[in-house]
C-alpha cells in the first residue's frame, strides 16, 4: 500500500476551459504540476482515487490553475471540486543535501541551541522568499513563526524528528 502526500485542494473551477483553482500544499508546485505529471484525486464522494494527468499549469493570484488531460471544459471538472490532489510518496525524487520535503519537517520537535524545547512544527507557510514554520508550544499552545533561514535554523535531523534553532531577538515572544 502506497503512502500518499497531499499536493493541494481543488477549491473551484476557473473559466470554461477545464481549469481548476488549487490551493497548493506542495513544496515543489512546478514539478507537481508539470505537463504530463500524474496526480490522484481523492474526493469525498468517490471510493477510489481518480488518476489525473496534468495538461497545463499556470499561476493566478494566490492559486495554481491546473488543467487535466481528458477534462476539456468546466462541466468535466466541476465534479472534481473539493477533492484533494495527492502524489504517491514513492515517486518523490531524492533531494539535495539541506533540502527537505514538508512532510519530513512537519511533526519535528524544535529546540533552541541551548536545549530549551519550543514545540512541534505544525505547518509550513510559503508567503514569499523563504518558508515559515508554524511551531506550536506544548505548554500553552502558543504558535511561533520560525523563518527557514540559515541564521535561525541551525540543525535539522529528520531521522530523529529534531530541529535546533538560534532564535533571533523577539522571535519567541
Amino acid at each position: 500500500m502506497s503512502e500518499w502526500l497531499n499536493v493541494g485542494k481543488i477549491v473551484n473551477t476557473h473559466g470554461i476551459r477545464g481549469e481548476v483553482r488549487v490551493i497548493t500544499r506542495s513544496d515543489f508546485p512546478e514539478e507537481r504540476y508539470e505537463e504530463g505529471a500524474e496526480l490522484h484525486l481523492f474526493h469525498p464522494n468517490k471510493a477510489e482515487p481518480i488518476p489525473l494527468v496534468v495538461r497545463s499549469h499556470r499561476k493566478h493570484k494566490q492559486f495554481d490553475l491546473v488543467a487535466f488531460e481528458g477534462y476539456p471544459n468546466i462541466n468535466d471538472v466541476e465534479p472534481l471540486r473539493d477533492g484533494l490532489l495527492k502524489v504517491k510518496k514513492d515517486v518523490l525524487k531524492e533531494l539535495d543535501e539541506g533540502e527537505f520535503y514538508y512532510y519530513e519537517i512537519i511533526g519535528c520537535d524544535v529546540f533552541t541551541v541551548s536545549g530549551e524545547e519550543i514545540g512541534k512544527v505544525k505547518e509550513i507557510l510559503s508567503p514569499g522568499a523563504n518558508d515559515v514554520w508554524v511551531v506550536e508550544s506544548k505548554v500553552n499552545k502558543k504558535e511561533y513563526l520560525i523563518p527557514y533561514i540559515e541564521q535561525v535554523v541551525r540543525e535539522i535531523d529528520v531521522e530523529n524528528k529534531r530541529i535546533e534553532i538560534e532564535p533571533m531577538e523577539g522571535l519567541l515572544e
